[in-house]
């Protein structure tokens, strides 16, 4: 033992069986002690059959012999076991067979009883082939993978970051302008279960708009003397019901009951001779199966008229009056919602009918990250007649309830009477239901709210057109805003320019004029002005290209020519002078140097903040599809203290496709514009979609009055209380419903 120790730490190698024997007095095999350590032999296999099984062996035959070791100096504690599988160079003595690369532990004191070792391999045989222990658990084959691939990507993580010049990067980020991305959905939400698709309804003809506002101009003073007539005549029945109450005495004969019905029925058929112009509008409705509230407001007074005559011919004295009262003030604010209706078709009318080519303002659907987007193009007055004639919103709500208030009101009115042995309370039920059911504001709702609209945005320039653009306002959520919204002709100033090198100045001002126009931009007009005012053409340029940094680049007769901002020019890296201090400017570069430089004056119209106020306000969000260079949300903000953060800024070619003047529009016409600016266009779109809250929200106010008063007068006519259902305690009740609606009527042109 001392002698194999004296040999290992000379750097000699000893046969391990031998040391094997030697510890313990006898001859094992390799295969035994592994045996014994819990490392089972296998048969020698000159190649795994199973492939799973050629990763789990190691084929010691196959691995490298590395070089023998330098001498090392002796140990005087331990024992040196030789590194299995190498061979020095003059070798002393020959390892009988190769052994697995671990370092065997020492032996025990008592080591158990070996098995009996098997048949030593010929000469020329394959050497053994030892597996790898299966014996591991999922788990932890889990955890290592888990490990080995964190690892991996530990290593490689900063590889690309490292490639990557960190300075460019910043360059790159502090010159270009950040830009929004559409959010476009995969599927669209299906509608809910209760909104089907509509049909299209059938449009009147399309009317030029001055031919319809000279037609509602017609009668309109004597529409309105009609209103304040039959105000008087409501004043009167309100003395006349008022006069018992008060403790006054009439003198004879009206002292009389039938005579103070007779009264009563000749001031309600005063009253229907004003108004009968509405009321035959009412009843030609019926005839289409469009039932209105006007037509139960004709029903109403034809029911109360023919009480009213039947208590005065009864040969019972009366003792009580019929619902002229309530009829009357029903009247007078049919006639007064029609004539603000009208008043707003008129002012509508005109405004659109000032400019032969308007502005048309479209909300198309799906522009903009799936949403629909209003949107201003040039165009003709085409649909704004046929629109502006179709029928109100309260009106479509009108017919859906109406019919089924009138088959209500007929079916309590015989149910209460005949049906509860009172027939001779026939027509004071029906009088009593109609009159009910006719809500006073159902003219209002609309009439006037859109005369109030239409007479704010008059002064601006704005039309709405009509009730199919102001109900397709429920969709928009987006407004596109071009360079001429924000900043109309005259508020953008050439200040002057600056010719550098040995270019002509109207070689310079034509190849920046003939970009700009190229690309759209809303500078053209500047420019041109000023080529013209020099003398000099426009030249044909090719290979345009607009870029995200803010400029342009295109050939013209050889020549690499670039138009843009300093940001543009210096991610161009293209010189710019030393203490260069101009805010807004357009550089030109001919092949690489600076040629010319354009100080520009940006003057933002005060009407710019109101209306963005007024969008923000209705949840409209402004899309900037600019393709002046210099109108970025950075500009705005620092500026004009502009809220750019509330603006899409899309990419420059998204804001190119967005603002083409050639793009077909597919939406519903929603207003008419004659004038520039911002200011017209949003108030159009903020006056749209209040307009269309407000006339809603009135007409179901207006429907659950109705609702409400034919249940309440379906009670009270069968327990016969007519002192509860009195003319006065019904107008009450109307006059209580119609206080909201006439609120909201004068609350949606407040923005």
């Amino acid at each position: 033992m001392r002698d194999n120790d004296d040999k290992l730490n000379k750097g000699e190698l000893i046969d391990i069986k031998s040391l094997i024997g030697d510890a313990d007095g006898g001859d094992y095999s390799l295969d035994d002690i592994m045996a014994e350590y819990g490392h089972p032999a296998s048969p020698a296999r000159e190649q795994p059959e199973d492939p799973e099984e050629r990763f789990n062996t190691i084929d010691l035959s196959k691995l490298p012999r590395p070089a023998p070791r330098p001498e090392s100096p002796a140990r005087s504690h331990g024992r040196v076991v030789a590194f299995p599988g190498t061979r020095p160079a003059p070798a002393e003595e020959e390892v009988s067979a190769p052994e697995p690369e671990e370092e065997l532990p020492e032996p025990e004191e008592e080591l158990p009883e070996p098995p009996e070792p098997e048949p030593e391999e010929e000469e020329g045989s394959p050497a053994p082939v030892i597996p790898f222990p299966k014996e591991e658990s999922p788990l932890s084959a889990f955890i290592k993978d888990l490990n080995r691939k964190a690892d991996d990507y530990a290593e490689h993580m900063f590889e690309e970051d490292e490639s990557i010049d960190k300075m460019e990067v910043r360059r790159l980020e502090r010159l270009i302008p950040g830009t929004d991305q559409e959010e476009l959905d995969d599927e669209p939400p299906p509608p809910p279960f209760w909104r089907r698709e509509r049909r299209p309804e059938k449009l009147p003809p399309d009317i030029p708009p001055q031919k319809l506002a000279w037609k509602y101009g017609r009668g309109l003073k004597w529409m309105r003397t009609r209103a304040l007539l039959i105000f008087l005549l409501t004043l009167l029945s309100l003395g006349q019901t008022l006069a018992p109450l008060l403790g006054l005495v009439w003198t004879a004969p009206l002292d009389r009951p039938d005579c103070q019905c007779w009264v009563s029925v000749g001031l309600l058929g005063a009253g229907v001779l004003l108004a009968f112009d509405v009321l035959l509008t009412g009843i030609a409705r019926a005839c289409f199966l469009k039932f209105g509230m006007d037509t139960l407001a004709a029903l109403a007074c034809g029911f109360t008229l023919a009480d009213g005559t039947a208590l005065a011919l009864g040969e019972v004295p009366p003792d009580r009056l019929p619902y002229t009262l309530v009829c009357l003030a029903g009247l007078f604010c049919l006639l007064h919602g029609s004539y603000h209706k009208r008043c707003g078709l008129r002012l509508s009318c005109r405004a659109a009918s000032s400019s032969a080519s308007p502005y048309r303002v479209t909300l198309d659907p799906s522009v903009w990250s799936d949403r629909d987007t209003y949107a201003k193009w040039s165009g003709t007055p085409e649909d704004f007649g046929s629109q502006i004639q179709a029928d109100d919103g309260a009106q479509r709500v009108f017919r859906r309830i109406c019919p089924l208030l009138l088959l209500g009101g007929a079916a309590f009115a015989l149910q209460v009477s005949v049906g509860g042995g009172h027939p001779e309370r026939l027509l004071w039920a029906l009088s009593a239901q109609f009159t009910a059911a006719a809500a006073f504001g159902s003219s209002l709702a609309f009439g006037r709210t859109f005369h109030k609209t239409a007479r704010r945005l008059s002064p601006s320039g704005a039309a709405l057109a009509g009730w199919p653009g102001i109900a397709a306002s429920r969709r928009g959520s987006c407004v596109l805003l071009t360079d001429g919204d924000l900043f109309p002709p005259g508020y953008v100033e050439l200040n002057g320019f600056k010719v550098l090198g040995d270019y002509p100045s109207e070689r310079v001002v034509a190849y920046t004029a003939t970009l700009i126009r190229e690309a759209g931009s809303g500078l053209s007009q500047l420019f041109h002005d000023q080529l013209r005012s020099m003398g000099g053409l426009l030249r044909r340029a090719d290979s345009l290209q607009c870029h995200e940094g803010g400029g342009l680049s295109a050939n013209i007769r050889g020549d690499q020519v670039l138009v843009g901002s300093a940001a543009f020019m210096k991610l161009m890296e293209i010189k710019l002078p030393q203490g260069l201090n101009v805010k807004s400017a357009v550089f030109c570069a001919i092949d690489g140097k600076l040629a010319g430089i354009f100080a520009l004056s940006y003057v933002l119209p005060d009407t710019v903040f109101p209306a963005l106020e007024a969008l923000f306000l209705e949840k409209v969000e402004p899309i900037l599809a600019t393709r002046d260079f210099n109108l970025i949300p950075a500009m705005l903000h620092q500026r004009f203290k502009l809220a750019a953060d509330k603006m899409a800024f899309p990419p420059v070619e998204r804001r190119r496709e967005l603002s083409d003047p050639d793009q077909i529009h597919e939406g519903v016409l929603t207003a008419l514009l004659c004038r520039e600016g911002l200011l017209p266009f949003a108030e159009a779109i903020a006056a749209a979609k209040r307009l269309r809250w407000a006339t809603r929200l009135g007409a179901w106010l207006c429907c659950a009055a109705s609702l409400l008063g034919v249940l309440l007068t379906a009670y009270l006519t069968s327990v016969g209380a007519y002192t509860s259902l009195s003319p006065l305690n019904l107008l009450v009740y109307m006059l209580t419903w119609l206080a909201p609606v006439w609120f909201l009527s004068g609350w949606a042109h407040r923005f």
